[in-house]
Order: structure tokens, then C-alpha cells, then sequence
């Protein structure tokens, strides 16, 4: 990915999205990583700009204007862009676990804002530098909440649900443009958010694998999926979960 320009949003506080900004580093990928904290971003930013050109950008994704200025400042400031990663997103930080009746409005609300609604938003912005540019690329941190039944995370997981029906339209809608979107639906992943809320005592039998995943292994799919590797891959979710989601009703 030499020379390749990305923007990665949630990458500045660890886990995942900074995980992933190594990943292209090391590929070779110039760099604006986004978070609401503009000391994380900095910070994210100064660890690879050894390697690549990097810039930290501060943004938070709730704010409309505030996402399609982002998109627009980092191209602007990396002198193109070919590649949007959406990382921010999530549950436990954000709303309680509860049955569906329970789920209060301001609960699908919040988790739509989080995981979806500013997706569609920076999909959108980036489009129309891709349409411009000849091509890009799109990659999204789903989660296999969006394709399995979802008990105490119903909100969350319809709209984790909707990040492959965007990936689904813009294969469909801009493939002929040049322009591919993919989705990385993850199970568990040892992010420390996770590790706080784990039970000490959780063996992980459930999953084939018999562990968390890591969160460079999400890196790598990223990665994947937003290189040349990848050029006839467009509208699909790659589920990263261990096995979790193959698991049969009467293993």
C-alpha cells in the first residue's frame, strides 16, 4: 500500500483502531487518524510518523459537519485519499445491557449515532472524493452481533446490521466507479474495553477457537481488504470471531 492516503476514525485510544494505524503503517499508508480526544490522536499519529506521513485530526462523530470536515481535512492534508476505515463504535461504553422491551429510545438512538448513522455520514463525504479520484476503498468494524440473534444488545446489533447493507449498496451502486466497501464483523476481541467487562473466570469454550481474537488480527483484515490483495472483494462481511458464528445449535 505504498503511497496509499487513509483515514482511520477511531484510531488515536487503543485497541482496534490503533492496532489498525500500525497495520498501515507498516504497509506502507500515509495516515490522518481521527478521535474525539486530539491528544490520542496526536499521539497515534507521532508513534508512525517515523514511517509514513501522519497527521492527528480530532473529531466527534455525533456532529454531522463535523464528520464531512473530517473526510475533506484529510484529504486535504494528505493530498488525496484512497482508503476510509470506521472504527468508533460499540455497547457496553455507552448504553446498559438489557432485554429489548427495556431498551429506551435514547438507547437506539445512541447506538444508531455510534455505529451507523456517522458511518453513512463519512461514506458519503468520502464518495465523492473517490468519484472524483477514480476509485477507493471503504472498510468497516462490524460485529457478528449484526448477523446473529443478539440478546441484551438488540439496538446495537441492528446496527451493526446496517454497516453490511451500506457495504452491499456501494459494491452495487459504485463497483462500475472503481470504489469497493467491506465489512470485518468481529466476535470477541481482546480490546481493553473488553478486558475490563470479561468474566475472570470465562474459558472461552463457546468459541472453536478457544480464545479472544487479537486485535492486530483485526488489523490485518483490515489491511487486507483495503489493499490491491483484495481488488474482486467488494459488499461482503469477512466474519473474524474464531469460529463463533459456525458453531451449530447442537454442538
Amino acid at each position: 500500500m505504498d503511497g496509499k492516503k487513509a483515514l482511520v476514525i477511531g484510531g488515536g485510544g487503543g485497541g482496534i483502531g490503533r492496532e489498525i494505524t500500525r497495520a498501515f503503517a507498516a504497509a506502507g499508508a500515509g495516515l490522518a487518524i481521527a478521535d474525539i480526544d486530539a491528544g490520542r490522536a496526536r499521539e497515534a499519529a507521532a508513534e508512525v510518523a517515523d514511517r509514513v506521513k501522519a497527521v492527528g485530526l480530532t473529531v466527534d462523530v455525533r456532529s454531522r459537519e463535523g464528520v464531512a470536515n473530517l473526510v475533506s481535512s484529510a484529504a486535504e492534508q494528505l493530498g488525496g485519499l484512497d482508503v476510509l476505515v470506521t472504527v468508533v463504535g460499540g455497547q457496553a461504553a455507552f448504553v446498559p445491557a438489557v432485554p429489548l422491551h427495556e431498551a429506551a429510545d435514547e438507547d437506539w438512538d445512541t447506538m444508531f449515532e455510534l455505529n451507523l448513522r456517522y458511518v453513512a455520514r463519512a461514506v458519503q463525504a468520502a464518495l465523492r472524493i473517490f468519484r472524483t479520484n477514480g476509485g477507493g476503498t471503504i472498510v468497516s468494524i462490524g460485529s457478528i452481533t449484526g448477523y446473529l440473534g443478539s440478546p441484551l444488545q438488540g439496538a446495537y446489533g441492528a446496527a451493526k446490521a446496517g454497516l453490511a447493507s451500506i457495504a452491499r449498496t456501494v459494491a452495487a451502486e459504485y463497483g462500475p466507479q472503481g470504489i469497493r466497501m467491506n465489512v470485518v464483523a468481529c466476535g470477541a476481541i481482546a480490546t481493553p474495553v473488553v478486558a475490563a467487562l470479561a468474566d475472570p473466570d470465562d474459558d472461552y469454550t463457546m468459541i472453536p477457537l478457544g480464545r479472544p481474537g487479537r486485535t492486530a488480527e483485526v488489523a490485518d483484515a483490515v489491511v487486507f481488504l483495503a489493499s490491491p490483495l483484495s481488488s474482486y472483494i467488494t459488499g461482503q462481511s469477512l466474519i473474524l470471531d474464531g469460529g463463533l458464528a459456525a458453531r451449530g445449535p447442537f454442538s
